[in-house]
């Protein structure tokens, strides 16, 4: 997330948060496209991690990029942490480890993601070349351990490193060593909303597996094609997860605001003061009963914050943000929204999608998703291999993006966004098992060509 959300309306009712999530919906024809995708910087003379400070930290490079751009900076305690696009609506935002993220501005096509994330990368590149940093596309830093990893000047993110250790095993590997894209997708009305919701909760094993890119740890193989999904299996299940009551009867914007609201909070922010509430719920907030702010309320921007903090593998806020996905070269980056573009934004497609997933029990959704980080494509739901159902969803993106009709100059559909994931199904194997093949091979047991051949 860029930045915080600013707001300071008070809330004083439960039907306020409704209405807050509700606001979301909007007809089809005003649906649009968000993608999101964060890279590693390092080094490009011995390939190390990039510090904050300095002539040739993150912090120049934001500068830099701030000249190029004329962005709007997002500073905080007189350090620029991000920029921000008041025209367009794309910003830059640093997360915990540096990790260079892109918010792209809503678009209507994919063909549109795929122009920003070109002029962006040229962008990034004009100015980081000559501080020596390049970045790197994959979904976990291959090469360092936690420690070697600088921490950027983020009040939130102070928090979060004291309290992660206290609710999982990973959670400042999350923080500090993964990279993700993501997909923000709208919803015409509630029922909508549960519909992709329930889908997309479901299918997204297939995302990880398609996406898989994170098999390596401290410059070794780490049993896994995606380390990055394992990570969230064990940060914070308070907040993670594959949230099976959204497939009880009820579900909508009032359940969600009811999971919400039992979500321990990390932060409340005022001024540019970042209180730590860690552990605490926003529902005793929303009480007054919060011990660190006695008899305080909270208002709109601290209910946008804390629902900026709940990770799900699919996450409601006024639209629908896809998790699933390790970060990945630039050429296969649009793949993602196209991926979900297709199965989502047509209703044939989404059908077929929720035929393929309805009678899914909980449990099974649950051991899918347990196993992919593991198995890839070689995961099985009712005796059925992930890799078939992935095929299966591909032949419905496809169709999905055709009968879209979206076309660009040369008159080509969104569904040639798909022609990478095309590519990894023909072949039969995750982009992790293509590494480590190299690995095995030509890469002679080292990591180090990764930072080559995976660069942006």
């Amino acid at each position: 997330m860029a930045r915080d959300q600013i707001d300071m309306t008070p809330l004083h009712s439960r039907d306020e948060l409704v209405a807050w999530l509700e606001d979301g919906v909007k007809p089809p024809s005003e649906f649009r496209i968000g993608t999101e995708h964060e890279k590693t910087p390092f080094t490009l003379v011995g390939h190390h991690p990039v510090p904050y400070d300095g002539a040739h930290g993150i912090g120049a490079l934001l500068e830099g990029m701030k000249l190029l751009l004329g962005w709007e900076p997002i500073m905080e305690a007189g350090n620029i942490i991000g920029l921000y696009d008041v025209t367009g609506g794309g910003a830059i935002s640093l997360e915990p480890g540096g990790q260079f993220e892109l918010s792209g501005a809503p678009v209507e096509t994919v063909h549109q993601t795929q122009s920003e994330l070109m002029a962006h990368l040229a962008q990034v590149r004009e100015v980081a070349t000559p501080l020596g940093i390049g970045f790197l596309g994959l979904g976990m830093t291959p090469s360092w351990s936690r420690a070697q990893i600088p921490t950027m000047p983020k009040g939130r993110y102070k928090i979060m490193t004291n309290y992660m250790p206290k609710v999982g095993q990973y959670g400042l590997d999350m923080m500090y060593r993964t990279c993700t894209v993501q997909t923000n997708l709208d919803f015409s009305s509630e029922a909508d909303m549960v519909k992709k919701l329930r889908v997309s909760v479901a299918l997204q094993p297939i995302a990880t597996a398609l996406f898989a890119n994170s098999p390596f740890t401290e410059g070794k193989p780490n049993g896994l094609l995606s380390f990055r999904s394992e990570i969230w299996r064990d940060t914070d299940n308070a907040r993670s997860g594959m949230i099976p009551w959204a497939f009880e009867d009820g579900m909508g914007f009032e359940r969600w605001v009811d999971y919400a609201l039992d979500v321990p909070m990390y932060f409340v922010k005022r001024g540019d003061q970042y209180i730590d509430v860690a552990g605490s719920s926003f529902r005793d907030f929303f009480a007054g009963n919060n011990k660190m702010m006695p008899g305080e309320r909270p208002t709109l921007s601290d209910w946008a914050n804390h629902l900026s903090t709940i990770f799900p593998e699919v996450r409601l806020k006024r639209y629908l943000e896809m998790r699933g996905a390790d970060g990945v070269p630039w050429g296969r980056l649009p793949a993602l929204p196209a991926f979900w573009v297709g199965l989502l934004y047509d209703d044939t497609s989404l059908d077929a999608a929720w035929e393929i997933v309805r009678l899914w029990t909980a449990q099974e959704r649950q051991a899918l998703r347990d196993d992919v980080p593991r198995l890839g494509f070689k995961a099985k739901i009712r005796d059925r291999y992930l890799f078939e159902i992935a095929k299966e969803c591909m032949v419905l993106a496809h169709a999905g993006l055709r009968r879209r009709g979206r076309v660009d100059h040369a008159g080509r559909d969104e569904s040639r966004h798909l022609e990478p994931l095309d590519r990894i199904l023909d072949a039969g194997r995750s982009p992790a098992e293509e590494m480590l093949q190299k690995f095995n091979g030509d890469w002679h047991g080292s990591v180090e060509p990764a930072y080559d051949e995976y660069a942006f």
